[in-house]
């Protein structure tokens, strides 16, 4: 999967402390991209767009 020109920003629910974050790509065409924030060269889990959409839906219902 092609990430360049991807622009990660940090989860609003990550902490300040510099401990556990999550950052997303969400402006590429037909892929979302969610990596650690400490490891920015390792791996990277990639969705579907709408499964994205469905999962962060899920989540802000708790």
């Amino acid at each position: 999967m092609d990430l360049t020109g991807a622009r990660w920003r940090k989860s609003t629910k990550s902490g300040n402390n510099g401990g556990d974050c999550v950052e997303v790509a969400d402006n590429l065409a037909g892929v979302v991209g969610v990596r650690d924030s400490k490891d920015p060269t390792g791996p990277v889990l990639t969705f579907d767009p709408a499964a994205w959409t469905r999962f962060v839906t899920m989540a802000k219902r708790g």
